[in-house]
């Protein structure tokens, strides 16, 4: 009865979904659907997403010294696209770095915390036009006076000059507030920043006075810059916005700041302290979408608890960005314009005609994975991800989960489940060819075969792993 109710319920706001977005679908080919968050604990506040050449390029806070990159073709693609370590940095621990192309090469701007010493913006230089390097380190900004702390940068071209935004604590009242210094090239200031916005609005100040996370967007002559406000160890964590008006960049009077915040939490959808953020096109360059951090719950604040989320923005008719509000994790969302990665598939057994079913619609790590009647919602849709090593990792679209070992079973009958996404061989299948259309799903860290368990026929039936025979029950056609 639970699992028929969850069904009709599903069923509904899913036909909701679809009658919502037609009319934009009949305008452009939307990409891979997916859910957030995008990516999982805990590498994964504060990050920053390009896309380029068809790939998405994604960095966050990884609360180690190193930068690691992960690369897919889709937005769905990104959980359990593997970590590469791309910098080394040599400190304490990273923080928010930033990725951007300036003159065919890309860069790489983080913070750093080294013993005895303030934290501070450091840059890396790729080789080539490959956004995941190798890096050569170039060093520290020189952005505040004394090597003072300086986070968060992130560049601004405006009228033909490079500058560098960021955050740092003013000398004057001691608030986190937004900076700007002028660039002499990519890795070095030509002068230390001025501030263009301090935390004096009653929304700025909850829980904390703060102004950080820069991040600039252009459009149609007119240049915004988003930033994020308030203390990110509370719910209240949000993104405000100011505009160029003309003049010195330098100077705080040449900066219009807008009056009410652009995104906060959405209760109602269960997130909170939506910031720190950076905004990608889509790879048809149509679209433009906002990758930002959040947590679940009102009592979580800056630590490994924040997640990254995507969604689409729109622009209102006077020009000015329009961010929307952030959507729940259960929101199945259509990825990017012009994504070329793989669809989604059905995973059905040879044996019992039944579909691989991620059973109750469950969300959470250990949700159980059985079979039932096809219905083609996207508790059934699996996408294979090429983890380039011979094996993929098998996410469902609804929950968001892979395709686990369940407690690292290794004998016939091992227990298969959802788990976070994680990159572990327990996640890791093989893919064989078992003739006829259908192929053998074999575990890497198990050697087992993915099996119709007790060869079952009936809604509900179990999946578990078995010693590989190719019979029926270890035969599944992907649709």
């Amino acid at each position: 009865m639970r699992r028929a109710l969850v069904l009709v319920a599903a069923t509904i706001l899913i036909a909701a979904t679809y009658v919502a977005t037609s009319a934009e679908r009949a305008e452009a080919a939307p990409g891979t659907s997916f859910t957030n968050p995008v990516v999982d604990v805990p590498n994964s506040a504060d990050p920053t997403l390009v896309q380029h050449n068809g790939f998405y390029y994604y960095v966050a806070t990884t609360w180690s010294s190193q930068v690691v990159m992960r690369k897919s073709p889709t937005i769905a693609g990104l959980n359990t696209a593997p970590e590469h370590v791309v910098v080394e940095t040599g400190g304490d621990t990273m923080w928010a770095p930033h990725l951007e192309m300036i003159d065919g090469r890309w860069y790489l701007y983080y913070s750093v915390e080294q013993c005895c010493a303030a934290r501070r913006t450091h840059v890396a230089q790729s080789a080539g036009s490959d956004p995941m390097g190798p890096y050569t380190e170039l060093g520290i900004l020189d952005l505040m006076p004394n090597d003072g702390w300086a986070i968060d940068a992130a560049p601004l071209h405006l009228n033909g000059n490079l500058y560098m935004t960021f955050s740092a604590f003013a000398a004057e009242d001691g608030l986190q507030s937004l900076y700007i210094a002028p660039m002499a090239n990519p890795w070095t200031a030509s002068g230390h920043g001025s501030r263009i916005s301090a935390p004096t609005l009653s929304w700025e100040r909850q829980d904390g006075a703060v102004n950080e996370g820069s991040f600039p967007l252009q459009r149609g002559g007119r240049t915004f810059l988003t930033y994020s406000a308030s203390h990110c160890n509370g719910p209240n964590y949000k993104i405000g916005m100011l505009e160029y008006t003309g003049g010195d960049p330098l100077q705080m009077g040449s900066w219009h700041k807008f009056a009410d915040p652009i995104f906060q939490r959405n209760d109602a959808a269960g997130v909170f302290g939506p910031g720190h953020h950076s905004f990608f096109t889509s790879p048809d360059g149509t679209e433009t979408w906002i990758a930002y951090h959040a947590n679940d719950s009102a009592s979580d604040g800056c630590g490994t608890t924040r997640t990254t989320r995507v969604q689409k923005i729109s622009w209102n008719a006077d020009g000015t960005p329009n961010l929307g509000v952030p959507v729940s994790t259960g929101t199945v969302l259509q990825g990017p314009s012009g994504e070329s990665g793989p669809a989604a598939q059905r995973i059905r057994n040879r044996h019992s005609g039944l579909c691989l079913d991620d059973y109750n619609f469950g969300t959470e790590p250990g949700a159980e994975a059985r079979q039932w009647t096809c219905n083609g919602l996207p508790v059934q849709d699996w996408y294979l991800n090429d983890l380039g090593n011979g094996y993929v990792a098998i996410s469902n679209i609804y929950s968001n989960l892979c395709l686990d070992d369940y407690n690292f079973g290794t004998e016939p009958g091992a227990e298969v489940r959802q788990w976070t996404c994680n990159g572990l061989d327990v996640q890791q299948w093989q893919v064989v060819d078992a003739g006829g259309g259908y192929v053998n799903l074999v575990n890497r860290h198990s050697g087992l075969c993915l099996d119709d368990y007790n060869f079952g026929t009936e809604p509900g039936a179990e999946v578990r792993q078995w010693t590989c025979l190719n019979n029926a029950a270890q035969q599944w056609q992907l649709v």
